[in-house]
């Protein structure tokens, strides 16, 4: 078993620009990632099973719902701490992170702001603590990029709502006690449930044989005439924009996140080229080895520090979902070419399980396609700066 060397890049100062609660909370998941999921996360990739002993773990460092109040359960942290969380969880594995921010962002986000007292109460203390986890059910096996196309659907029954059809590609949905479910009803708007495990008709079955997100659970969920009390319907927002607003949040988590992973194959590249003897010399002493470190270093400042005014502009309310796209696609494809460059330097070696690089480079092939693909962030900003729709 290999220690974790990980040291991380601050080439610019950035722990300047923040508090010390922002340090103390980042520390505490460098920490613990060091200390839980280092030492097991190449195993876990290895035979593609999920940790489930490190959920009680990561609701202790706060990372479920740690912008949640503290009367619900959660920490009370601001964006800025979420995404150091995010940080630190992905640099351990994509996988974990994918846990925790569909936890935070698309199950308990949307309670908390969609939800009403009585749902808060009987659910968000209990998603922070780890005694419950839960799924987010938006995207289906025919619409992707399209959610609103969606045909899962619900009908008034008049006690209950009848919820039928079937959502793909569901992080946690094999464990998960609750699924966050966009359906729509029978004038076609759509609208935010709560399904509960073991409902009727309620099923989650598993997705296998993945070559990316080993160490995480995926699979489906699917509604067959499932019985679904009107209790558990959101109710402050409806149509399409509802989980929007749930993407906002999880992709900024994942902004945050891919920094992580960057900073840990640029951080295991640089180690190795100085330790590796080729011709006589460390390999860190050949021109086109530190072509490679300096652009590596050069594109993760960059982005620690637009995602940090994302930050400052996401506690300020002033951050828009463009804005948000923008930075998910930047990192995503900035530590994508990361992965890529220090696996090359690693030679043969970066294709082991001794080193993170090829976990990390496969996993980011799965973040660069959720919650929005690369080319739809792209279209994104692009309708933002020139106000024409290329979706359609």
């Amino acid at each position: 078993m290999s220690t974790d060397l990980f040291q991380a890049p601050d080439y610019f100062q950035l722990d300047d620009l923040l508090t010390e609660e922002h340090k103390l909370v980042r520390d505490a998941a460098r920490d613990w990632v060091k200390r839980e999921v280092s030492p097991i996360i190449e195993e876990s990739c290895q035979k593609a099973e999920f940790a489930s002993h490190l959920i009680s773990g990561l609701a202790e460092i706060g990372a479920f719902g740690p912008y949640i109040p503290v009367e619900y359960g959660g920490a009370g942290l601001d964006q800025i701490s979420y995404g150091l969380i995010m940080q630190e969880l992905e640099r351990g594995d994509s996988g974990i992170r994918s846990t925790a921010s569909v936890q935070s962002s698309l199950v308990m986000y949307p309670i908390y702001k969609y939800g009403n007292e009585e749902q808060r109460q009987k659910y968000l203390p209990k998603l922070a603590s780890g005694e419950m986890v839960g799924c987010f059910g938006l995207t289906e096996p025919d619409f992707g990029s399209n959610p609103g196309g969606m045909v899962t659907n619900i009908k008034d029954m008049g006690d209950h709502y009848l919820l039928n059809g079937a959502k793909l590609w569901i992080s946690n949905s094999p464990f998960a006690d609750i699924a966050i479910v966009w359906a729509k009803n029978e004038d076609g708007r759509i609208k935010g449930l709560i399904v509960e495990r073991g409902m009727e008709g309620f099923s989650t079955p598993e997705t296998h044989n993945k070559w990316s997100l080993r160490a995480s659970a995926t699979g489906e969920l699917v509604f067959d005439n499932v019985k679904v009390p009107k209790e558990n319907l959101l109710p402050n927002k409806d149509g399409l924009g509802a989980p929007l607003g749930c993407l906002d949040s999880a992709r900024y988590g994942i902004a945050w996140g891919t920094i992580g992973a960057a900073m840990d194959c640029y951080d295991t590249a640089l180690r190795y080229s100085k330790q590796r003897i080729q011709f006589g010399k460390p390999i860190a002493g050949f021109q086109l080895q530190q072509k490679k470190l300096a652009e590596m270093i050069t594109e993760i400042t960059k982005a620690q520090f637009i995602t940090w005014r994302l930050g400052v502009l996401r506690n300020e309310g002033r951050a828009t979902s463009a804005q948000i796209s923008m930075c998910k696609r930047n990192n995503v494809d900035m530590a994508l070419k990361i992965a890529r460059d220090a696996r090359q330097m690693l030679g043969g070696m970066g294709i082991t399980g001794e080193y993170p690089i090829m976990r990390h480079m496969m996993n980011l092939e799965s973040v660069v396609t959720y919650e929005g693909t690369h080319d739809i962030h792209l279209l994104i900003t692009g309708l933002d700066i020139t106000g024409e729709n290329a979706f359609v």
